[in-house]
């Protein structure tokens, strides 16, 4: 397929920079956000159209990609007479990068199948720097010919793609990837707790073990931020809580237990009720501190 106009549906922290960047890169670029001031200053800044509805950005699109908040926001771009799949032309391909159950990616490929377009559930990981500066990973269910026709426009905002396989895998990817995130912010939250409370110096722990076995984007990116107490930024406990629900439910699903992924979602649940649902997720070192 020849790519020609995209859409792109969603302009939050993160979708705002991939629709630039593949306005940036050539295509065509519509784009439709339920706040209708987000959509017209995206307009301002990169070259495009907005749209008032969903089934108007998607119309006559080779691509069009969602990117919105959980799976209920989701279906209420796609579906019904003003939905994304109402507009979309036969062999066109829906991409998502929304982080939804692998219960609704399954449910929007037999949809999309019945209308006779492609559908490939993609959701990322790098948080807004990776979006910003095109380096996200994309995790993906689908076909591999889905696929392969998104190649160029995952590469205007990503440094890697994986197909893992039929729909739904690509969630239960990323499900694998929050709860290693939880994990080592658990890890990382008592480390810093014994670091601090032996005077250690954290800019200099973080120098050296960065580049040992303990090394981690989170060490790297969150170590020194949590000693100084600075949380207002990043990727929010709200948004984890919902994840590590996506995942629990999964789990139970395939009879799996996560008890280690329950205990840091509760600790979240108790930062929420202290006024910290929008604070980044390194804030888990406050329930060890307030315990």
């Amino acid at each position: 397929m020849t790519i020609e106009k995209v859409a792109f549906i969603g302009l939050g922290v993160m979708g705002f920079p991939m629709a630039g960047h593949l306005a940036n890169a050539g295509f065509d670029t519509r784009v439709y956000n339920r706040t209708q001031a987000k959509a017209e200053k995206w307009v301002t800044q990169y070259q495009g159209k907005c749209f008032s509805t969903p089934y108007m950005a998607a119309q006559d699109c080779d691509i069009v990609a969602v990117c919105v908040g959980n799976d209920d926001d989701v279906r209420s771009v796609v579906l019904g007479e003003e939905g994304v799949l109402a507009a979309l032309k036969p062999g066109a391909v829906l991409v998502d990068h929304t982080t939804t159950s692998a219960e609704l990616a399954e449910q929007l490929a037999k949809a999309c199948e019945a209308k006779g377009v492609y559908f490939v559930d993609a959701p990322v990981s790098g948080g807004q720097a990776g979006a910003e500066n095109g380096a996200l990973t994309i995790m993906c269910g689908g076909s591999q010919k889905a696929f392969d026709t998104l190649s160029p426009v995952f590469d205007a905002y990503a440094k890697q793609a994986v197909l893992l396989g039929d729909n739904g895998q690509g969630q239960r990817c990323k499900m694998v990837n929050q709860i290693c995130i939880a994990g080592i912010l658990q890890g990382l939250s008592e480390a810093l707790q014994l670091a601090q409370s032996a005077d250690l110096d954290i800019e200099k722990v973080v120098n050296v073990l960065q580049h040992g076995a303990a090394g981690s984007w989170q060490m790297e990116n969150r170590a020194v931020t949590m000693s100084q107490d600075k949380f207002d930024f990043g990727f929010a406990i709200d948004w984890m809580r919902k994840d590590l629900g996506i995942c629990l439910q999964e789990a139970q699903s395939k009879n799996v237990t996560l008890p280690m992924t329950e205990e840091v979602d509760n600790m979240y649940a108790s930062l929420q009720k202290l006024g910290l649902g929008r604070m980044d997720t390194s804030v888990l070192i406050k329930a060890y501190q307030n315990s």
